[in-house]
């Protein structure tokens, strides 16, 4: 099985840190640009995109016969196939890619359709993963819940009720979260955090998705926490 990661730097090195272990019959091409030549990709059997939301147009060029693995935390899988007008497309899978989250004993998914499940299964089995099957929505479930937690820290914030250390620690402590709402959005990146709550908010239109200014003035000044 021939692995193609499309990734940026930080991803890969992630994806290396949770398939480590090599496994026999599994070789990988790690790539960082959409713009490399095509003919990369088309030896793959399969491919994890962590880039294809940025240029959903490119779903059209993998073959009906290759698995792709979609970073969906920012996406609708079903949404990205009709935009790219795919009359047979490929067995597509979304996955939970945001930084930090993607290393995990249990890879978060979801699918196009019922079709694609075997082959997720014999992917998973391949690489020696758990996986959990979620329904195709934006943010998937992860991306979404955590993401609008550290959207409510913000309010918090900036109502000065508290400040970040105090809530980090709070958390931390009464929920027993690994981490605070703050240390999370500082190693996802606000940016990430911006746009998956953007995109969910379009899709839904709940409140609670909304994104707080305190966190929209972080992401147009390109600060963390």
């Amino acid at each position: 099985m021939h692995i193609v990661v499309l990734s940026g730097p930080e991803m890969a090195t992630e994806f290396k840190q949770k398939f480590q272990e090599e496994r026999e019959g599994v070789r990988y091409t790690f790539l960082h640009s959409h713009g490399l030549l095509d003919e990369q990709l088309k030896p793959a059997d399969v491919v994890f995109d962590f880039l294809l939301h940025e240029n959903p147009e490119r779903l059209s060029l993998y073959a009906p016969n290759q698995v792709v693995f979609c970073n969906a935390a920012t996406v609708q899988l079903a949404a990205l196939a009709r935009q790219a007008e795919l009359e047979q497309p490929c067995a597509l899978i979304g996955f939970n890619g945001l930084p930090t989250l993607f290393n995990r004993p249990v890879l978060e998914v979801s699918i196009l359709h019922k079709g694609c499940e075997a082959k997720l299964q014999e992917v998973c089995q391949a690489l020696g993963t758990e996986y959990l099957l979620v329904d195709d929505r934006v943010g998937l479930v992860t991306p979404r819940i955590l993401c609008m937690i550290i959207n409510e820290a913000c309010y918090t914030l900036q109502e000065q009720t508290a400040g970040i250390s105090d809530i980090d620690l709070g958390m931390k402590l009464g929920t027993n979260y690994p981490k605070g709402p703050f240390e999370w959005a500082n190693q996802i990146g606000v940016k990430i955090v911006y746009e998956v709550l953007q995109a969910v908010y379009e899709d839904t239109k709940e409140e609670r998705y909304k994104v707080c200014p305190l966190l929209k003035t972080k992401y147009l000044k390109g600060e963390s926490f």
